[in-house]
C-alpha cells in the first residue's frame, strides 16, 4: 500500500461500546471525518502502528479498520487498540496515529472466542513487527511531538 505509513489524528468518540464490554480489549474510535478520509488504497482489515493520546506517550498500537463482519456494521469505523493499559477513558481528546503496516483483511468469525482470539494474535503480531528497527524508528517521528490542534490526514 503506498500511502503506508499514513497518519491521522482526530477526536475520540464513542464507538459500538463492545470492545471493553464484550471483547476485553478497549478501542478508541474516530470520528467519520476521519474515516471518509482515507486514501483509497487504504482497504478494510487489521494494521499495526503507533498512537499517541492527548499528545503524551507514543504507544504501539493495532488498528482495525471496516465493517466487523462478525457484527455485521453498517457503518466504516476506525477502531483503534492502544496497547498500553489506561487508568481511565479518553472521550474528547485527541488521538494520533501512524499506521506502518497491515497485518491481515476483515474476516467474519464462527464465535466470539474466535474473533478475541484472533485479536490477541494481530496484538503480537504488531508488537513483533514494531520492535523492528524500520518500524520503531517511527515511534519518534515529528508527528507525534508537534501537536496540533488541527485534525490532519496524510503521509
Amino acid at each position: 500500500m503506498k500511502s503506508l505509513p499514513y497518519f491521522c489524528r482526530g477526536e475520540v468518540i464513542r464507538g459500538f461500546g463492545r470492545g471493553s464490554k464484550e471483547l476485553g480489549i478497549p478501542t478508541a474510535n474516530f470520528p467519520d471525518s476521519v474515516v471518509e478520509h482515507l486514501p483509497a488504497d487504504i482497504c478494510t482489515g487489521i494494521y499495526y502502528g503507533w498512537a499517541s493520546v492527548g499528545g503524551g506517550d507514543v504507544h504501539k498500537m493495532v488498528m482495525s479498520i471496516g465493517w466487523n463482519p462478525y457484527y455485521k456494521n453498517t457503518k466504516k469505523s476506525m477502531e483503534t487498540h492502544i496497547i498500553h493499559t489506561f487508568k481511565e477513558d479518553f472521550y474528547g481528546e485527541i488521538l494520533s496515529v501512524v499506521m506502518v503496516g497491515y497485518i491481515r483483511p476483515e474476516r467474519s468469525f464462527d464465535s466470539l472466542d474466535a474473533l478475541i482470539t484472533a485479536i490477541h494474535g494481530d496484538i503480537e503480531e504488531a508488537k513483533r513487527r514494531l520492535d523492528l528497527p524500520e518500524d520503531r524508528k517511527l515511534q519518534e517521528d515529528n508527528f507525534f511531538r508537534t501537536f496540533p490542534k488541527q485534525i490532519m490526514n496524510g503521509h
